[in-house]
C-alpha cells in the first residue's frame, strides 16, 4: 500500500495494528548515518559537506534538532532525483540483513495474524518508503524532505509529530477513545512515548534507563537484541567511521 492518503485505506478497523519505529528498533543504527555512509562511499567528494555540519555543531543547542537535521542533509545538495531514488532502493536492500532477528520475528507474527503494519520513522521518507516496501509494511511514514535549497526543507517526523500525522492519515474508525484499536507499538526511544500512548500494548527495544523505568511501570515487554558494538567506545569509533564514509 505505502500510501499516506486516507481514502486509500479501508474504513474497516483491522483485527490488529502493529506500529514500528525504525532506527534503534528494527535496526541498531540511525538510518540517517547509514544512508550518508552509503552515498559518500559512492560519491566520495560529498565528504566535504561534513565540514558544514561540523561548523554548525556548536550551535546545535540553539538551532534545535530540526535545523541540525537540515544542515546534516546538505550532503545531498544537487543530487539528481533519479540517482537518489536508485540509491534509496539499493540502500533498503542492503539493510535487510541488519534487521534484528527478534524484531523480524515479531513483524512476521503480526503479518501472519493479518494485522495492519505501520512503519513510522523520523528518518527521511524517500528511503524509509523503500525500507518499508522491502519489509512489507502496509503504511510507511517518515520525514518528508523537499530538495533544492542547500539546506533542504523538511518537517521533522519525530515525537508528537508522529501522532499528529497518524491521526491525519488513518481513518477515524481505527481509533477509539483516543487510541488505535488493538495496537502494539515498538520503539527504542523516549521520544516515541507520545506514539506509544496511542497503543494498547508496547514493546521497547534496548531501552535507555529512563525508558526501562517507564516500561517496567507500564508492564511493557522489553527486548534486548544484540547490538553490533560491545562498548560505548566501540560505538563511537564505528559512528565516526560511518560519518566520514570509511
Amino acid at each position: 500500500m505505502l500510501c499516506c492518503v486516507p481514502d486509500s485505506l479501508s474504513p474497516n478497523c483491522p483485527s490488529g495494528i502493529a506500529l514500528f519505529d525504525l532506527d534503534g528498533t528494527l535496526i541498531a543504527w540511525d538510518c540517517q548515518l547509514l544512508f550518508r555512509h552509503f552515498v559518500v562511499r559512492r560519491e566520495p567528494w560529498r565528504r566535504v559537506f561534513l565540514l558544514v555540519f561540523l561548523a554548525f555543531l556548536p550551535l546545535a543547542g540553539v538551532l534545535g534538532a530540526g535545523v541540525m537535521k537540515r544542515v546534516f542533509h546538505s550532503y545531498l545538495w544537487k543530487i539528481e532525483p533519479m540517482t537518489l531514488a536508485c540509491y534509496a532502493r539499493e540502500f533498503a536492500a542492503s539493510l535487510m540483513p541488519s534487521i534484528y532477528p527478534e524484531l523480524r520475528e515479531k513483524l512476521e507474527n503480526h503479518r501472519a495474524q493479518g494485522h495492519f503494519l505501520i512503519l513510522a520513522s523520523a528518518s527521511p521518507e524517500f528511503y524509509v518508503l523503500e525500507i518499508g516496501r522491502a519489509l512489507g509494511f502496509d503504511l510507511v511514514l517518515g520525514t518528508p524532505i523537499e530538495f533544492g535549497a542547500f539546506f533542504p526543507d523538511m518537517e521533522n517526523h519525530k515525537g508528537a509529530a508522529k501522532v499528529e500525522r497518524l491521526e491525519r492519515v488513518l481513518p477515524a474508525e481505527y481509533f477509539q477513545n483516543g487510541k488505535l484499536q488493538r495496537c502494539v507499538g515498538y520503539t527504542d526511544s523516549t521520544a516515541d512515548l507520545p506514539m506509544l500512548e496511542l497503543c494498547q500494548a508496547a514493546v521497547v527495544v534496548n531501552p535507555s534507563p529512563k525508558l526501562e523505568v517507564v516500561a517496567e511501570r507500564r508492564g511493557w515487554e522489553i527486548l534486548r537484541p544484540e547490538r553490533p558494538w560491545k562498548s560505548r567506545v566501540g560505538y563511537a569509533i564505528r559512528a565516526i567511521a560511518l560519518l566520514v564514509g570509511w
